[in-house]
């Protein structure tokens, strides 16, 4: 394992250089590489044909790239037992799971209180046909409590979702364990690896999930999502749209779906996207995983230390380094957390994210209006972290004053 070279790869992030940003909102999109953009453009100016259904060379050439790319992508994630479903984004992936299986009235899905809205609402939605939900709380330091999992599970639950990393605060969930004891009983487990891919190794042959899912735009990729599923699972998962590309056959009164990755992929796809995906792939492996997890763990320590050293400035969640990654989300006493973010940008430039981050029942369960949370990848340095903390510093002081 090596430090990474911050300053070099900072070069091959041309928003960074054009625009004099220090950005740190990264748990909502990062940045992409040249490489990825590179790769992108390829398709819009060399190709821009479809794939899977033209025979002419540029659809053959087309179809070449995309499983080359597909590829690329299970081997990243060492996902070889899994079927890939690209998707328009993790929402769709979790979407696609929750109304795919197939629910009695009386079943039992399982989360943790602190999901974001796209791994909780679709649950919420499935209360009408006869789903029960629940969530399981928080330790009183904001850690999961397994022992509270444990007590919830039998043979009614057949789904424990939860987040791989939380966009709150950046903690990091016991997934293996929550993995292991949820198939004691039974249950399939799906882990939103929103904020994990591209930010931690990811090794899904380890893990063992049953669905994983993935958003590229939060990995160095373009706009879209993956969900991988077990292979001896896609039997029991419907597609979540139908259509072009999803069927072998049809008659006026009859269809026969593709049983493979394909009848979960309607129509025509974000071929530019997949593609760029496959290349930040590649990007990230050269970089290394283990450097950049490395790397978000000295940067989280660094914050944290700072901010508990200013009176006003209260941390938010889990803020233990190790136990959390990439993510520090904090308040100032006095001030709303918009106007902060507002604050931060028109002083220094520093783009940061204010509000409940799309997890309002955590926020509303806590009683928390919202935070600012900074979150930070494998461009950002310590000299950015540095920035920042001045800056809170002086407005900690402002609000301060204005108590005063």
């Amino acid at each position: 394992m090596r430090s990474l070279n911050v300053a070099t790869i900072r070069r091959d992030f041309p928003v960074l250089e054009e625009k004099g940003i220090i950005y740190l909102d990264n748990a909502c999109m990062t940045l992409r590489p040249k490489q990825v953009i590179d790769a992108i453009k390829w398709y819009y100016e060399n190709n821009c044909a479809c794939s899977g259904r033209s025979l002419h060379k540029l659809s053959e050439e087309l179809n070449e790239s995309i499983a080359l790319a597909r590829e690329t992508i299970k081997k990243f994630f060492n996902a070889h037992n899994y079927e890939l479903i690209f998707t328009k984004n993790t929402t769709e992936a979790i979407n696609t799971v929750a109304f795919g299986m197939e629910f009695k009235r009386g079943t039992k899905i399982i989360t943790s209180d602190r999901e974001h809205n796209s791994n909780l609402v679709p649950w919420l939605a499935l209360q009408s046909a006869g789903v029960k939900h629940f969530a399981v709380p928080s330790a009183e330091n904001f850690e999961f409590d397994l022992e509270s999992l444990h007590k919830m599970l039998d043979n009614n639950v057949k789904l424990v979702s939860v987040v791989h990393i939380s966009n709150i605060d950046g903690y990091r969930l016991p997934a293996e364990e929550i993995i292991k004891l949820s198939h004691d009983f039974g249950a399939k487990v799906l882990i939103d690896g929103a904020q994990s891919a591209g930010h931690i190794k990811v090794d899904l042959k380890k893990l063992d999930p049953d669905f994983f899912t993935v958003s590229a735009h939060k990995a160095c990729g373009p706009i879209i999502g993956c969900l991988f599923v077990k292979k001896e699972l896609v039997d029991e998962l419907k597609p979540l749209i139908y259509g072009g590309g999803t069927v072998s056959n049809t008659t006026l009164n009859s269809f026969e779906l593709i049983n493979d990755y394909r009848k979960f992929e309607a129509g025509l796809q974000d071929y530019a996207g997949i593609i760029g995906f496959g290349e930040a792939c590649n990007y990230l492996k050269k970089v290394g995983m283990k450097n950049i997890e490395k790397h978000e763990k000295v940067l989280t320590a660094k914050l944290v230390k700072a901010f508990a050293n200013i009176d006003n400035v209260k941390l938010v969640g889990m803020h233990n380094p190790k136990k959390c990654s990439g993510i520090v989300s904090f308040n100032i006493e006095g001030l709303a957390s918009h106007d902060v973010a507002l604050m931060l940008d028109e002083a220094r430039n520093i783009a940061v994210r204010s509000g409940k981050h799309c997890a309002h029942a955590w926020f509303n369960k806590n009683r928390l209006p919202g935070c600012v949370r900074a979150s930070y990848y494998l461009y950002n340095s310590l000299g950015e972290i540095n920035a920042l903390v001045e800056e809170v510093s002086k407005i900690a002081e402002i609000a301060e004053n204005i108590k005063k």
